[in-house]
């Protein structure tokens, strides 16, 4: 696993139980969904970690868009998850369940989490946690699994992006959009991205973008047949979906990959299939939260051994844009939902 004792850094000093003696915990909770003046912190009962779980002291969690659409009633927890909203924190193992290491207690983990993360305690899958080293901050830690896991799977796995590749990303400034460029940059492979004002354009640029597009002012496809002498690019990374994906079929080139992530400019789309079938294109998309544990345990391993050593060394930083308070959570979704945040929000939980 991700986990093994063995890639947690050295120095552990017991097994120690530390778990608050407190039952209860703050959280942020709604009791109806809409806009995000619905989010307040309320007094609820603290988690137990299920035989597998770690029990976390959250000090920091992210704010992702899927946060988002389920505080607006859109994207309820799965079974048997947290209805709390948060997907990523980082913190200090502070309990942990009958089947994991006793020595996990003490150490300071990011953990991608089924939900949860809004709140002073957290419970995850201990194969879902990632060690934090010295040196990284447990804010930085905070804003990099979702966007990790998720950047890893749906570009290298179900992209089969790899070096000398062309990928195009949609929405280059977000919090996915900054993890793909630094990841893809990482392992030798052009960039090209879309966003929606020059600021941005630029900001992505120095994130080491070899084009960044603002779509206000251009047409992508036409931009990106013209860098590329109509040759297109390997794999299109999309999060936007409905009419932008007929588009995105035209930047492929052949044997191209179009790999959706999210639905944000709607559901359907309109395809040629003659094209898709002459051109060998392929089709692909996947949403992460609803997955397995066993197969989140896989995709840390994966990343434990191929991406995360880029992060714990220093080469590689999550992209920060603010720290709310938590129980400024409202105040963080509204600046997400603006779409003028570059990089990643994230809830400062303990003293918040």
């Amino acid at each position: 696993m991700c986990c093994d004792n063995a890639q947690f850094r050295a120095g552990h000093t017991g097994t120690e139980t530390m778990q608050n003696s407190r039952e209860n915990m703050r959280a942020i909770h709604f009791e109806t969904p809409g806009a995000p003046d619905v989010l307040a912190i309320s007094e609820v009962q603290k988690p137990t970690p299920g035989p597998g779980d770690v029990l976390i002291e959250v000090a920091y969690a992210g704010v992702n868009r899927p946060d988002c659409i389920q505080r607006a009633g859109h994207y309820p927890a799965p079974p048997g998850a947290s209805p709390i909203l948060g997907l990523e924190v980082a913190g200090k193992v502070v309990a942990v369940g009958d089947n994991v290491p006793p020595e996990l207690v003490g150490q300071e983990v990011a953990a991608l989490t089924p939900g949860g993360g809004y709140a002073e305690f957290c419970t995850a899958p201990w194969g879902h946690c990632l060690p934090v080293p010295d040196g990284m901050s447990l804010k930085e830690a905070a804003a990099i699994p979702e966007t990790l896991f998720t950047v890893w799977h749906n570009v290298f796995e179900r992209g089969m992006a790899a070096e000398g590749d062309r990928l195009l990303i949609h929405g280059g400034t977000s919090g996915i959009g900054t993890m793909a460029i630094m990841l893809a940059k990482a392992f030798g492979i052009e960039v090209i991205v879309t966003c929606g004002d020059e600021a941005k354009c630029e900001a992505a640029r120095e994130l080491g973008a070899d084009l960044a597009i603002n779509y206000r002012d251009q047409d992508f496809v036409e931009a990106i047949k013209d860098y590329t002498g109509g040759a297109g690019v390997n794999v299109v990374l999309d999060m936007v979906s409905g009419d932008y994906v007929p588009r995105n079929l035209k930047c492929l080139a052949e044997d191209g990959r179009h790999v959706t992530i999210a639905v944000l400019g709607g559901m359907q789309a309109t395809l040629n299939m003659a094209v898709i079938m002459s051109r060998r294109l392929t089709l692909t998309g996947s949403t992460l939260r609803p997955r397995s544990d066993a197969f989140k345990t896989a995709l840390a391993d994966e990343i434990a051994q191929n991406a995360w050593p880029l992060f714990t060394s220093g080469e590689l930083k999550p992209v920060m844009d603010r720290t709310f308070p938590l129980a400024e959570a409202a105040a963080a979704h509204r600046r997400m939902e603006a779409g003028d945040h570059i990089g990643k929000i994230v809830l400062e939980v303990a003293g918040g």
